[in-house]
């Protein structure tokens, strides 16, 4: 099988941010996200990967390079679309390097706790018959959501039911986008796996009303046409990472599973006390300051007289001096100087200068762009 990440999205959402940086490249726990999809699709047996970019394709490339840092085997090919005109012109648009092999379709700003290994060797196995497999999680907002319905109890195992440790597909009835009376509050996961006949769908729908060819309405062409489409829960969590609050939550997810390691660089003055599942980065030095993980710190950071609470991550060369921070992200190049009063649930950008300010009113939640400076009134 090979694995398909999409990776061409404007990222809207996340604006200031986005104008200056690809989303897929906003670090948890200083990784790029879109490096978690890639290494889900290694730990799962796919080496040859194509992403599909856009507009942010150079700094996407550059960053991933030709797969050649995950190992020898492994084999990257970026795929030009022209435009943001929807998940199935993606698919139409990276045929030609998925030919007529079966594949698993993953959103690049998606991040999920499962393991993917069980599903991609069920749906690679000579004996399976659907044709597409889709992952479904329960929400508490179906109406926002592409639903699926399913068919309401389990027809006979294909395969998945022995010996996999997997729970046997169910069939998919119907999938409505967003419905006003939604048929359950089971919603489409951004991890997708189909056969070369999703092809033969994409060609055959028509643009949605916002001008986008749907990939719930190629899944729907399918079941339309009686092929067989199963689908699954995960039994991990889901997060698709399009908002602040969204990058947050995914940044705690990493960092509670993230094994905590002190680089031998690394500086910890005396007076600096680590608390809990903490990384500390190459090159990275804490003097007189309290890191209460789960935490990571950057490459070459400063952190003085600080105070970094749970949840926090730091990227490279950034300094923190007399200030406190939890539950946020810093990305690299930043500085945080003398803030009086802890930031909380904030997303700063590269290069943003943060500092005391004598300027009323106060105000310490902050998603920041890039390059920005803020002054903070002091307590």
């Amino acid at each position: 099988m090979k694995g398909l990440i999409l990776s061409g999205g404007k990222g809207t959402r996340l604006r200031p941010l986005t104008y200056t940086r690809a989303k897929q490249l906003l670090p948890l726990a200083n990784k790029p996200v879109l490096f978690y999809a890639i290494e889900s699709l290694l730990a799962a047996g796919i080496e040859e990967i194509g992403i599909v970019v856009g507009d942010t394709h150079a700094e996407i490339e550059a960053a991933v390079g030709d797969g050649s840092r995950w190992g020898a085997n492994v084999r990257i090919q970026f795929i030009a679309q022209e435009a943001p005109l929807g998940l199935a012109h993606a698919v139409k648009t990276a045929q030609p390097f998925l030919g007529e092999d079966r594949f698993v379709m993953f959103l690049g700003d998606n991040l999920i706790g499962e393991a993917l290994a069980p599903m991609v060797r069920d749906f690679a196995a000579p004996d399976c018959a659907y044709r597409c497999h889709i992952l479904l999680t329960e929400v508490e907002n179906p109406s926002q959501f592409g639903i699926a319905e399913l068919e309401p109890a389990p027809v006979p195992a294909l395969v998945g039911e022995a010996g996999s440790g997997t729970p046997a597909p169910l069939r998919v009835r119907r999938l409505v986008e967003k419905p006003a009376v939604p048929p359950s509050n089971l919603a489409l996961v951004g991890i997708y796996f189909f056969d070369s006949r999703i092809f033969t769908a994409a060609d055959a729908i028509q643009p949605s009303a916002r001008g986008e060819l749907e990939i719930t309405d190629a899944i729907q062409w399918l079941i339309d046409h009686g092929h067989d489409v199963r689908a699954q829960r995960l039994r991990g969590y889901w997060i698709d990472t399009g908002k602040m609050e969204d990058i947050l939550d995914a940044n705690r997810q990493v960092l509670l599973g993230l094994e905590p390691t002190i680089d031998p660089t690394a500086i910890i003055s005396e007076t600096s006390a680590l608390h809990g599942a903490v990384t500390i980065q190459a090159g990275a030095r804490i003097e007189n300051s309290v890191i209460r993980g789960p935490a990571i710190i950057g490459e070459r950071c400063v952190i003085q007289n600080a105070y970094i609470g749970p949840f926090t991550s730091i990227y490279h060369d950034t300094r923190i001096t007399a200030s406190e921070v939890e539950y946020s992200i810093v990305l690299e190049h930043s500085q945080i100087v003398d803030v009086r009063g802890r930031i909380e649930e904030s997303l700063i950008g590269r290069h943003s200068e943060v500092y005391t300010s004598t300027r009323k009113p106060r105000g310490h939640k902050l998603m920041l762009g890039d390059h920005s400076r803020v002054g903070v009134l002091p307590s």
